[in-house]
């Protein structure tokens, strides 16, 4: 909460100029009241037409102030409203953008979308209330008690039995209502997630015809939700009625008191009409609260929700006095390093240690679940090992700032991820100012230039979010030209070339030994075949490093490697490869 709180403090004089509005505003409808009763008393008793003129005049400028008053504070309101999430949705969205990969395992995708969007609204909607209605209703409240008591004291047990009947709906809204908000956004993320999942494995629920088991899922989600808001809003609704049948019920209750009064002439007419006036500005006060407990508490478990994301301080940060890397060659070095995932019982990786310089294809291969990704995650900083160094051209990559390790870096996930926009500026992402030649030349590279030839706009082609109107190779082949055209001194390839075919994996491997054969290139592959060529191959098994040399000394030294290639090659292939 303290964490959203404070992207308000900028607008602090905003906030002192909208009480200074409210407060004008509140002054000059408690003091219609007393004119009108001046008027009836004054003027339309003793038949005094100039008075009735003269007071009837004032009204109308008290009226003029109330209404400007009423507009300038409605209209700073949202001002501070609207800026102030602004601030809060950009800081939200750098914070996570910093997060590194425990972090963001630590909340769902789902959640932290319903966080950014469905929680700032709902805070940013509160705000306009608080700004506007909890500041006005006690001083309204106030000031019309004080005048209602001076108007008359004879009177005032009939607002006291309103307010004590409004506190007790109120009180019993607030004990039923309050805890479903928590549970309400809740089932909100539950919602979203199950929404995302199925629009993003639309395919593959068509593929396995389970489309009525996903609705029924959805529907279960879908009806939970539904089933507290329910709940909410009929809360809700009925505290409106019943303040609404108060507020009724005090009016003829002060009509009827206030007649005998008048009657018994301990009362005058136009006093006894004001103070109806200010009873219903003390029950009318009491509305506006009700309608902050509608908004306000749902608005503060959102406001918490945010504050939970900003209060996380990303694990992995630059150190105050970073190294700057110069002249850096692409030398990655790891020595005894060990990693396990937080609140794991067993490491992941154990005691790996390895070179790989430029100029060379370092391959790593493995089971599944040998560590193969997680590896390679360490070297941009993704976690940081829990034990032993990394070093990139002999500085600790933790002494240097994740912007210079990162420049350094061209990353092809094993999923290829496309922006959307254009071919071009999906090419361009990592290097803005990169020529067409620049974009041409890592597309053929890429071996990506055959199906962009054949759009109809080339790199000014439409790509969809998520790359959905591309195909899987085609998508791995843009992902690997985007880091080509960065030209970094190391190049990650995380199983990057599993949805090509094996005359396009082996054309690409050819044409980055000839064009980027300089850099140091490491490649996580499944496939001996893309690997089989590579100057110094990793074997990985349950995390630890059971295997390192060429094709031909792991298939002699290491029994897990030539496994791997048994499963996927005869003996007369790996004879033949050894020749």
């Amino acid at each position: 909460m303290k964490q959203t709180l404070k992207y308000y403090k900028p607008y602090l004089f905003f906030i002192l100029l909208i009480l200074a509005f409210l407060f004008g505003q509140a002054m000059c409808e408690l003091a219609l009241p007393g004119y009108m009763s001046d008027i009836i008393n004054n003027g339309i008793v003793q038949q005094d037409m100039d008075y009735i003129k003269s007071t009837g005049l004032v009204m109308i400028l008290v009226s003029a102030g109330s209404l400007v008053c009423a507009i300038g504070g409605s209209f700073l309101a949202a001002i501070v409203a609207g800026k102030s999430s602004c601030d809060v949705r950009s800081a939200l969205f750098k914070k996570v953008t910093r997060f590194s990969t425990a972090e963001l395992d630590t909340f769902s995708t789902a959640s932290l979308i319903t966080r950014s969007t469905n929680d700032i609204q709902m805070v940013q909607q509160a705000t306009v209330m608080i700004l506007r209605l909890a500041c006005f209703a006690p001083m309204m409240g106030i000031g019309a008690v004080i005048k209602a008591l001076n108007t008359s004291v004879s009177l005032s047990w009939t607002v006291g039995l309103a307010l004590l009947v409004i506190l007790c709906i109120m009180g019993m809204a607030f004990v039923l209502v309050l805890p479903k908000f928590q549970v309400l956004q809740k089932k909100l993320d539950r919602l979203n997630l199950l929404m995302k999942e199925r629009l993003n494995g639309v395919l593959v629920i068509r593929a396995f015809t389970t489309e009525k088991n996903e609705e029924e899922r959805f529907d279960v989600a879908n009806r939970d939700l539904t089933k507290i808001n329910l709940f909410v809003n009929k809360a809700m609704s009925f505290m409106m009625p019943a303040l609404m049948f108060v507020m009724n019920a005090v009016s003829i209750l002060i009509i009827w008191a206030g007649a005998h009064l008048v009657e018994a002439q301990n009362l005058l007419i136009g006093d006894m009409l004001a103070y109806l006036q200010y009873a219903m500005h003390v029950i009318m006060s009491f509305l506006y609260i009700t309608m902050m407990f509608i908004m306000i508490p749902r608005a503060a478990v959102s406001a918490q929700r945010i504050g939970k994301v900003l209060e996380v301080e990303p694990s992995i940060v630059d150190k105050e006095n970073p190294q700057k890397p110069e002249n850096p060659k692409g030398i990655v070095s790891f020595s005894n390093v060990s990693f396990a995932y937080p609140d794991a019982d067993e490491k992941t990786l154990a005691d790996i240690s390895f070179t790989a310089e430029p100029g060379k294809t370092t391959a790593i291969i493995g089971g599944t679940g040998s560590g193969k990704s997680t590896l390679i995650s360490l070297i941009p900083r993704f976690y940081d090992a829990t034990e032993g160094q990394i070093t990139l051209d002999g500085i600790d990559i933790r002494d240097m700032t994740q912007h210079d390790l990162h420049q350094q870096i061209g990353y092809i996930p094993q999923k290829g991820l496309l922006f959307s926009g254009t071919i071009g500026s999906n090419l361009q992402y990592g290097k803005e100012d990169a020529t067409e030649e620049e974009m041409l030349e890592a597309a053929r590279i890429a071996q990506a230039m055959e199906f962009i030839e054949e759009k109809e706009h080339g790199l000014e082609e439409e790509v969809a979010q998520g790359g959905t109107n591309v195909s899987g190779g085609q998508k791995q082949r843009l992902s690997i030209a985007r880091a080509l055209v960065k030209k970094p001194k190391i190049y990650i390839f995380d199983d990057s070339f599993s949805a090509l075919d094996f005359n396009t994996d082996k054309a690409l491997r050819a044409a980055l030994k000839e064009k980027v054969g300089d850099s140091t290139i490491i490649i996580v592959a499944q496939r001996i075949n893309t690997i089989v060529d590579a100057d110094q191959i990793l074997v990985l098994d349950e995390g630890r490093l059971v295997g390192k040399g060429t094709h031909e000394e792991l298939l002699e030294s290491c029994h897990v490697y030539k496994e791997i290639a048994l499963s996927q090659l005869s003996e007369e292939e790996l004879e033949r490869g050894r020749n």
